[in-house]
């Protein structure tokens, strides 16, 4: 497998057809996976706002308050309402803000960014990440680089662990994962539970090319990956009646002295 970073890309305005720009610095073939970072693809889409844009609720208010008491710096509240007005469920408000993003996403302050946001305050993740991958493949179809599939990443962190990895947000022209249930181990066994998020690890694997920072690379090209004889499935985020973390986050508080 290679994967290799598309140089080149001017800093991405409202309106810009990141399909065309890429297209312009990539010799893609077919089977190739294009991953996108969503900074680019958000930017494209103009989802970049600036805080005076929300008017603070009562919520934005408390949850600000209550951070700034436990962290011991000021938060600003309409921060706090932009990730409310961003997000479909609160499971944590203190220390932080976890929040599940309107597309299903679960991840801190809904996704957004305050970093490489020129002339804005902030930086909201794409509305609908997989309409935005199937865009840019239909862009690069046109183009005629047809059977390139496509993946809008994010980075976030782990439970458990320190440190960010890459990870899926939309996907098109391949499935979410791969399953290998009813397949055999080495010693003859079954497999009776592994379901391979395969967009995930493509999206980490190609965030060690992509970088982070200034020097960022946000569109990656992995070569000379099959994704072989399997089914595949689109179930990426789980259910919330098959999640136990959320629901027992559910019932539980941040106790603050």
């Amino acid at each position: 497998m290679e994967l290799n970073g598309v140089a080149g890309l001017p800093e991405i305005r409202p309106g810009d057809d990141i399909a065309d720009l890429v297209a312009d610095r990539a010799a893609l073939e077919p089977g190739d996976v294009l991953t996108v970072a969503s900074t680019i693809v958000s930017k494209a889409e103009g989802r970049t706002v600036d805080l005076e844009d929300y008017p603070v609720s009562g919520r934005a208010q408390e949850i600000a308050d209550r951070i700034e008491r436990i962290a011991g710096e000021e938060k600003d509240p309409r921060f706090a309402q932009a990730v409310l007005t961003e997000s479909t469920e609160l499971l944590i408000d203190a220390p932080f803000l976890l929040t599940e993003t309107r597309f299903g996403h679960i991840c801190v302050n809904a996704g957004i960014d305050r970093s490489n946001v020129p002339d804005h305050d902030i930086l909201l993740l794409p509305k609908k990440p997989t309409e935005s991958a199937e865009r840019i493949r239909s862009g690069l179809a046109e183009r005629g680089y047809e059977d390139v599939a496509v993946i809008v990443t994010d980075t976030c962190g782990r439970p458990f662990r320190h440190g960010q990895r890459g990870v899926a947000l939309g996907w098109a022209g391949m499935p979410a994962s791969r399953d290998w249930r009813g397949e055999l181990d080495r010693d003859g066994h079954e497999l009776g539970v592994t379901v391979q998020s395969v967009v995930d690890e493509l999206a980490s694997a190609a965030n060690l090319v992509t970088g982070e920072g200034a020097g960022g690379t946000p569109a990656v090209v992995v070569r000379d990956w099959d994704f072989g004889d399997h089914d595949g499935s689109n179930e990426l985020f789980r259910a919330v009646e098959d999640d136990l973390v959320r629901q027992a986050l559910r019932n539980w508080r941040f106790e603050d002295s």
